[in-house]
């Protein structure tokens, strides 16, 4: 399952999610402006900005089809 840390008006969020969904790819998407509990975990993964993709072991930020492309 992929998860993505998101926030409310991110463009680059938005991309991502709709690029997922494009390729009906199924993930769990985390509003971290809703859920700001999971702020210190992103921090703690050496993330600062949003979006967050995250599946098993690999994570990353921003919108990258190229790194998208090999989640599916």
């Amino acid at each position: 399952m992929v998860t993505v840390f998101s926030k409310n008006n991110c463009m680059q969020c938005n991309m991502v999610k709709k690029w997922l969904a494009d390729k009906a790819v199924q993930f769990k998407e985390i509003n971290i402006d809703d859920e700001p509990q999971y702020i210190e975990q992103i921090k703690a993964m050496g993330f600062m900005a949003a979006p967050i993709i995250v599946k098993d072991e690999v994570s990353f930020s921003g919108f990258r089809p190229a790194e998208l492309a090999k989640l599916v």
